[in-house]
């Protein structure tokens, strides 16, 4: 299933819309702007005067009018499934990579010692090495980080939500992502 890529009028990226979602803006006129190949096309009903058959269509990068988003610098939402996309599904400790299931997330400064749960102090870690690590900082356990942690951009962000992104669409999130990124490794 392809997914439309909604900006605000600036065009900064905010979200994945469904086709019906797009096609409802496009219809509503709310498109400010479009980008992209076009993705779909629905077809209505005929016009009584012409004959001609009503058609509308999205492209895969569509702008919504009115819509500006000010979390623009906000951090993006910390996931599991985005935690671990981030970090390739490789094990911050042992190095080795795992299927998303035998991963799981791990406080660099542990919760009951005052660490939280941001961007900047988690990491993706496998079961032993987790249970390994237990409720102490990688120095108190002798396992230091092969890799640091950082906040993904919200293209980035946007980029690790989506498993089927569109050529367009990833060259557009690509342009702004930073070099930092694990997603250029």
């Amino acid at each position: 299933m392809a997914f439309v890529l909604a900006v605000d009028m600036a065009g900064v990226p905010s979200r994945w819309l469904v086709v019906e979602d797009a096609i409802t803006y496009q219809a509503r006129h709310m498109v400010a702007w479009s980008l992209g190949d076009e993705i779909a096309k629905f077809r209505g009903g005929y016009s009584r005067k012409t004959g001609e058959r009503s058609e509308i269509s999205t492209q895969s990068i569509i702008a919504i009018k009115g819509a500006i988003d000010k979390s623009q610098n906000e951090h993006p939402c910390l996931t599991n499934s985005a935690l671990f996309s981030r970090d390739r599904r490789v094990c911050a400790y042992c190095g080795d990579r795992y299927r998303e299931r035998e991963l799981s997330r791990d406080h660099i400064k542990p919760v009951h010692a005052g660490g939280v749960d941001r961007w900047m102090n988690v990491v993706t870690a496998c079961r032993p090495c987790n249970i390994r690590k237990g409720g102490r900082t990688p120095e108190q356990a002798n396992m230091p980080l092969i890799y640091t942690p950082y906040v993904p951009n919200r293209y980035e962000h946007l980029i690790l939500q989506n498993r089927r992104i569109l050529q367009d669409q990833m060259e557009y999130l690509m342009a702004k992502v930073p070099q930092h990124s694990r997603l250029l490794a």
